[in-house]
């Protein structure tokens, strides 16, 4: 999944199990590349290092990767890296997506795009009603007899 700083999808590729993540990238990044001509610096996990140098050649871009310090111990806050990890947590809340239902991968695609645009439509409602997703599941009250 490719996203901006905010979060929000650019790009996605829904592939089999048995496929490394850095060949998904390079997937990905072939489908998009042609969709964001500005783009000059990815931001990455140490495990799309590989990949650095055919991104330099291929489409001109910087991988950037953010890597956890040498000999550090607990929790570091490592800038950039929790903003693809906040996006799965976010997809994580709709039931569709919480388990793997689907059986060809365009249709997962789907369902991650729907659930983007909700996501991204919330933001157009007035705060106090983005804030809480409660009204969006709330039952009508009954009429009194």
């Amino acid at each position: 999944m490719l996203v901006d700083t905010l979060g929000l999808i650019w790009g996605l590729v829904v592939l089999p199990a048995d496929i490394q993540d850095r060949d998904g990238a390079k997937t990905l990044l072939q489908r998009v590349h042609k969709l964001l001509p500005r783009l000059q610096v990815i931001w990455a996990d140490g495990a799309y290092a590989a990949i650095a140098g055919w991104l330099q050649d291929t489409f001109g871009w910087l991988l950037t990767t953010i890597l956890r310090p040498v000999g550090a111990k607990g929790y570091i806050h490592l800038p950039r890296r929790w903003i693809v990890e906040r996006t799965f947590g976010w997809f994580g809340r709709y039931r569709r997506l919480s388990k793997d239902y689907e059986h060809y991968p365009h249709n997962s695609e789907t369902w991650i795009y729907v659930t983007a645009i909700h996501r991204m439509s919330r933001y157009l409602l007035k705060d106090k009603k983005r804030d809480k997703d409660e009204f969006l599941f709330r039952r009508p009250r009954r009429k009194a007899a």
